[in-house]
């Protein structure tokens, strides 16, 4: 790739580092939408081996990739979220895309249609953990950071995501024990 396409869209994408989520950290401030992406990508790496017939690395892609309409629109919590925003999310996809060589470009716009259509197996894995990593953050936030509805959000969040896998099945289980922990504990 033509360093200055390199450069360009790395400045495209560089609000991610800056834009916030409706997480917290553990240490009390806002989540970006690329460290969320980063854990994210992170968790699909250290689950490769209960999904041996997958590809992981394809997995971490759509993991590192998937929020990248977020670098223009900002997040937006799922809650919140309207057809109306996911379809401004996905022309700001497209315009990202658009700024890298046509191999990248129909690469990627290819992974977004998978992940949006959920069916391979990368894709289902990338959508329950994205599910998951929401959860865990929030977990690990004070919960003077959630709102009111999370406190039974967050219990079912995710969960057709995970219906899928009996290991993600289990990790949605201890996630929610976590969970519970942590609104019995009121802290």
């Amino acid at each position: 790739m033509d360093v200055r396409t390199l450069i360009s869209f790395l400045n495209a994408v560089e609000p991610m580092k800056d834009n916030t989520r409706h997480s917290w950290t553990s240490r009390g401030r806002q989540e970006s939408v690329a460290e969320h992406s980063w854990r994210l990508a992170l968790m699909a790496y250290l689950v490769k081996d209960e999904f041996p017939e997958a590809d992981i690395s394809r997995t971490i892609l759509m993991c590192l990739c998937h929020d990248l309409g977020e670098a223009v629109t900002g997040d937006i919590p799922s809650f919140e979220k309207s057809g109306r925003d996911e379809k401004i999310e996905e022309k700001a996809v497209e315009d990202l895309l658009k700024l890298l060589p046509q191999t990248y470009e129909e690469e990627l716009a290819g992974l977004f249609h998978e992940m949006k259509e959920g069916k391979t197996m990368e894709a289902r894995i990338y959508k329950a953990l994205d599910s998951m990593e929401c959860i865990i953050q929030h977990n690990q936030a004070s919960l003077s950071t959630w709102l009111p509805l999370e406190h039974e959000l967050n219990l079912v969040y995710g969960k057709e995501n995970t219906a899928f896998s009996p290991y993600m099945e289990e990790l949605q289980r201890a996630v929610n024990e976590d969970t519970r922990e942590k609104l019995r504990a009121g802290k």
